[in-house]
């Protein structure tokens, strides 16, 4: 107990620093950063797709209003609780660097968090034009204006980070067991993509899909904070209910991360790391 609370310690007092140095780092590679951006675009090809659908006659319970609301709103949701960590660590373990890293007196996981938080004003910055064609459209009339929503949405939009995270850095620990964990990757971001809601809204899968997309950690990711940001989500009852089941898989995913990475990083340590 007091290792974790010197921990602790240890990593809000470097946090400042930390972040300083993530900051740095995204400014210092902004072409890269710009690249990882453009490849949260899929909502926007979406968005033309459904939208010329519905120029016909409204699908299901959209029409081009609600198509138009919510593909912008999961473009700045992904925007803004994305993460490249699985790519770093794999990066970090196949050219040794990760060696350099654990001699830090701060664990590896608050240094790859404050690098992808600092991030998170620029990726705002870019998120903000799409957020303005909201405001902009006639889809402005189904944005969430209740206050208690709002403090629901904020607190949704920290657990899909907590959640897409640590997701990622237990893939990315897959990398301490074989050559590369992109292939793990790209089966989960094919999972991703459908049970998020990332590609078409959750209520267009089949019933059965929708009750497994209900109860998987996925739709609380990305298709939960859309949701609430449109009105969506049921009234302030359901949302609490749904958030309180975003935060059961968040914390069920950093731990699942955690066990994922002492067991790699034993493995790593005893080839001579």
């Amino acid at each position: 107990m007091a290792s974790l609370v010197a921990t602790w310690r240890d990593a809000l007092r470097a946090a400042p620093t930390m972040l300083k140095i993530g900051l740095a780092e995204t400014v210092a590679y902004r072409f890269e950063f710009v690249v990882w951006m453009l490849t949260t675009t899929l909502p926007l090809i979406m968005l033309g797709l459904w939208t010329s659908v519905a120029a016909e006659a409204p699908f299901a319970q959209y029409g081009q209003r609600e198509f138009i609301a919510y593909y912008v709103a999961a473009l700045v949701v992904r925007n803004l609780t994305g993460s490249w960590v699985v790519w770093q660590m794999s990066d970090e373990v196949r050219r040794g660097m990760l060696s350099f890293r654990l001699l830090r007196p701060v664990h590896p996981f608050f240094t790859y968090a404050a690098t992808h938080l600092s991030s998170v004003p620029m990726r705002g910055l870019v998120a903000f034009p799409f957020a303005a064609v909201l405001l902009a459209t006639s889809a402005r009339e189904i944005i969430v204006t209740d206050p208690v929503m709002l403090a629901i949405l904020a607190a949704s939009l920290l657990g899909a980070w907590i959640i897409t995270f640590f997701m990622l850095v237990a893939i990315g620990s897959v990398s301490l067991f074989v050559d590369k964990s992109h292939a793990v990757f790209g089966v989960y971001m094919g999972i991703f993509a459908v049970m998020s809601g990332y590609l078409v809204p959750l209520s267009f899968l089949p019933g059965w899909a929708q009750s497994i997309a209900e109860w998987a950690p996925f739709r609380y990711m990305l298709a939960f904070p859309v949701e609430l940001s449109i009105g969506m989500a049921g009234d302030r009852g359901d949302a609490l209910i749904d958030l309180g089941r975003q935060w059961v898989w968040a914390t069920v995913v950093v731990i699942g991360a955690l066990g994922v990475w002492r067991a790699g990083i034993r493995r790593y340590e005893a080839f001579g790391a």
